[in-house]
């Protein structure tokens, strides 16, 4: 198997970084599998093919039908950074007339942000919205859920530069940052974010949030939220 993948969830976007080949093969049905996955969640995927070497008939007939597919449900699959070999092939294929081609992982994960989020018909309007930051994905999950269920609107993430690209692209109502959120201090950290959205409200949750019990601690978080109101 010569694919290696690294994924990650950006906000509402679904990050995958591909080193290798994406070939008939393990290949295909590990990428494969990192699209589906991240398909629970999200319909907006970035592809960023940087270092990928080589690309069959096979594995571009598996990006389109992702392409499609994510398109059918009202989202995406773009590509970001092809190498050059890639960037003529998609030319050549004619291919470039359908994908959106960026030429950073940032740029395209900014040009999800700037679109509106997909929503259901008839659905509540959008609560405030939340940035939460933790190094956890399965924190993540817990406090973006919770946090939906009680009518916010949930931005979250694992990784500080995406942390600061979220706030780049979106006015954020509350920043709030897991006990993990990185291994910087706290206060640092929360200065560092805030500078880029200066309006925002701060909420640092302390290390016993991601021991203490679930209920008893979604109940903290909101406290602590209401606590501090947007305008």
């Amino acid at each position: 198997m010569s694919l290696s993948l690294d994924s990650r969830h950006c906000g509402r976007v679904f990050v995958i970084k591909c080193v290798g080949r994406i070939v008939t093969g393990e290949e295909i049905t590990i990428l494969e599998a990192c699209i589906n996955r991240g398909l629970l969640e999200s319909t907006r995927i970035v592809v960023q093919a940087g270092e990928v070497t080589r690309v069959d008939s096979t594995g571009m007939g598996l990006l389109v039908r992702f392409l499609s597919h994510t398109r059918n449900r009202g989202g995406d699959l773009r590509l970001a950074a092809p190498p050059p070999f890639l960037s003529n092939l998609l030319r050549l294929t004619k291919l470039t007339t359908i994908f959106r081609i960026y030429d950073s992982e940032e740029e395209a994960i900014v040009s999800f942000l700037k679109e509106p989020a997909v929503s259901n018909t008839g659905s509540a309007p959008a609560g405030p919205l939340v940035l939460f930051v933790d190094q956890s994905p399965d924190l993540c999950a817990f406090v973006r859920t919770l946090l939906q269920h009680h009518g916010y609107e949930v931005l979250s993430t694992c990784r500080m530069h995406d942390a600061k690209t979220l706030l780049s692209a979106a006015k954020v109502d509350y920043i709030v940052l897991g006990p993990d959120s990185s291994s910087l201090p706290a206060d640092s950290v929360a200065a560092s974010l805030k500078s880029l959205a200066p309006k925002a409200s701060t909420v640092l949750l302390q290390n016993g949030f991601k021991l203490g019990d679930p209920e008893q601690a979604g109940l903290e978080l909101l406290r602590l939220m209401q606590q501090r109101p947007v305008d």
